[in-house]
């Protein structure tokens, strides 16, 4: 009997346990499956936690989720194809949902099984090694603090990469006398209102962060790009200048000669691919891009096709794109699709790692990774999802995002899997306080 592993229990492992469980549906014999995961509940990074630093067995907390999280895409490019937004809330919701309804989303389709049973919760990995035939994987039960080894045939790495931040040391920080922090661990807008906030970054956190303390009352908020500033029209009390270059006391001083006094500064400035639990020979080692070298498919290892990595890309596509690599790992492990030749397997990756290089902006980022969701999806028998209408919508909020920043979440969609419209929502982003599941739902009748 076949031995699979799955490291995480967030969107990705969630989508491998879903995959292995829709073939056992259709009658198929499934290997045996062990998910391990080092917080208390599922759901990875949507399991939202207070908790920074440490959690109460020291190990570091993976969570960088913080309470007024809106998705940033619509909904409409992540959604399952085997389940959609309309079967789980019973009717069409709006395109830009806040957190909880999406942790409500990605639950409702697992909790109907009984996927759980197949989950060690509270359990880090700690050590995995290939001897030429298996795998040993060390894991680490923290609640009764135990340590223990089993042996896998394969094993898939879904522990993210959103969970070990990148931080950098500017001079002056020591002498700082404000609050210094990465997005990491950022939970509460509510915290910098009234105050002068610099954001460090150019990418999706530092865009996000910046317009949540903005949102939530803060006096100015700053954003230093390196190498591209996001470049969107920012409203009254917001700015985006080049680079920071120090802190002076409670100065902000920027390489293009701007001052700006400042209470907080806030680190957007990324995550690690960060697997300390696999050994070298087997550790995916990359910054975060589009096409991560060394992945067939990017998804199955070039060194040894029995270790499979989801969701390691940078992210246009989510759910349904780890949703169709899962499908494909689950059918390599399954035998239903062989990898090809060394020469072959090298071959397709270069293929895919010099289209990436060649990459201008996001227009052909969209095309670029939509291509290779529609591949992975013609190899497995992942259901049917208008790929082509999703290609669309990216390229349309891309826009929307341009014209007007503080806007794009009021906009709807049509879902690629039902058709059907998401309706406007109650109140506009910029003044919906209230982001609970009851109130975002709680549509007025008509």
């Amino acid at each position: 009997m076949t031995k699979v592993a799955i490291i995480g229990a967030g969107p990705c492992g969630l989508s491998a346990l879903r995959s292995f469980e829709q073939a056992e549906k259709k009658g198929e014999k499934i290997p045996e499956i062990v998910c391990f995961d080092k917080q208390e509940d599922w759901g990875g990074l949507w399991n939202y936690s207070w908790r920074t630093g440490s959690d109460q067995y020291g190990d570091p907390v993976p969570n960088s989720m913080y309470r007024y999280l809106w998705s940033n895409g619509p909904k409409e490019c992540l959604e399952f194809a085997d389940y959609s937004f309309d079967e789980h809330f019973g009717k069409p919701i709006p395109s830009f949902p806040p957190r909880e309804v999406l942790y409500d989303y990605i639950l409702g389709r697992v909790k109907k099984g009984n996927l759980k049973s197949k989950i060690r919760f509270n359990t880090s990995v700690s050590n995995v090694s290939h001897d030429g035939k298996n795998f040993e994987v060390t894991y680490h039960d923290k609640k009764n603090d135990k340590i223990s080894k089993d042996i896998f045939d394969y094993v898939i790495v879904s522990t993210g990469h959103f969970s070990v931040p990148f931080i950098p040391e500017y001079p002056g920080m020591k002498a700082f006398p404000g609050r210094i922090m990465h997005s990491h661990d950022f939970r509460d807008a509510e915290e910098f209102r009234d105050k002068n906030v610099v954001v460090l970054g150019s990418s999706y956190s530092a865009e996000d962060v910046a317009l949540q303390c903005h949102k939530y009352g803060a006096k100015s908020v700053t954003i230093a790009y390196r190498h591209n500033p996001m470049g969107f029209k920012w409203p009254d009390g917001m700015k985006e200048v080049y680079h920071l270059d120090r802190l002076e006391g409670n100065k902000a001083i920027f390489k293009d000669g701007h001052v700006q006094e400042t209470d907080a500064v806030i680190l957007c400035t990324g995550y690690l691919h960060h697997f300390p639990f696999i050994s070298e020979d087997l550790k995916l080692k990359t910054g975060n891009r589009l096409y991560p070298p060394k992945l067939y498919k990017g998804v199955v290892w070039q060194n040894n096709h029995k270790l499979m990595y989801l969701g390691m890309q940078d992210q246009f596509h989510t759910f349904n794109m780890f949703d169709c690599q899962a499908w494909f790992a689950r059918d390599v492990i399954m035998e239903k699709i062989k990898v090809p030749s060394v020469s072959e397997v090298e071959k397709d990756i270069n293929k895919w790692v010099s289209l990436e290089e060649k990459l201008e902006n996001a227009d052909q980022m969209i095309d670029f990774q939509t291509e290779y969701t529609k591949e992975l999806h013609d190899l497995s028998d992942y259901p049917k999802i208008d790929f082509e209408l999703i290609r669309k919508t990216f390229k349309e909020w891309e826009h929307h995002k341009v014209e007007n920043i503080m806007t794009y979440r009021n906009k709807s969609f049509a879902s690629p899997v039902t058709g059907s419209v998401g309706p406007k929502h109650h109140t506009d982003w910029e003044v919906a306080m209230d982001d609970s599941l009851k109130t975002f739902l709680d549509q007025p009748k008509k």
